[in-house]
């Protein structure tokens, strides 16, 4: 078996292991915050199998890895039934929004708006990889809602009614990097 075989196929079974899965359920904005906030999602991008690892830390900043490339500039919050993640530079900025399910210890993260499963995940405690310690610094305005074209998603964070999240970026292939 192929070492990505192999890295794959164990975190399945660590996955089944963690106990009986029920019925999946939605998280809202505050449960994905109380999940996620301190505590490291890793998983798999479903289509690549590529990895992902992020430590979401209390300020904003989401540290770890994606697809193997290490974060330098990756930020996140909630809204009221997603969490968004923002990366690179204020004039480019990209904004990719994901509702979250779960049912055991498995967090099944779909794109927002078009629902396509975009990963699967567990929730580790803490940062177990010590991705605070070993990444590099860097400040999260919180201006999600100015990355070019999201004017829906700005209205959404501001509690607009009408506001959506930006209809582009999450349905990319493979949304996040």
């Amino acid at each position: 078996m192929r070492p990505a075989a192999f890295r794959i196929a164990a975190f399945a079974l660590g996955l089944l292991a963690a106990g009986p899965a029920g019925a999946a359920e939605r998280l809202t904005g505050p449960q994905i915050r109380q999940a996620f906030e301190g505590n490291t999602v890793t998983g798999l991008y479903s289509g690549s199998n590529l990895p992902f690892s992020e430590y979401h830390h209390r300020d904003g900043r989401a540290l770890g890895h994606n697809r193997n490339l290490p974060n330098t500039d990756a930020c996140w919050t909630t809204t009221e039934d997603a969490v968004c993640y923002y990366y690179g530079p204020h004039d480019k900025r990209r904004t990719y929004c994901f509702t979250i399910e779960t049912s055991g210890a498995l967090y099944v993260i779909r794109s927002r708006p078009s629902g396509r499963i975009n990963g699967l995940a567990r929730i580790e405690p803490g940062d177990p990889h010590d991705f605070v310690k070993n990444s590099e610094n860097w400040f999260c305005d919180g201006l999600i809602s100015q990355a070019p074209g999201r004017g829906k998603l700005a209205g959404m964070l501001r509690g607009e009614a009408g506001g959506g999240p930006h209809q582009g970026a999450a349905a990319s292939q493979d949304a996040r990097r």
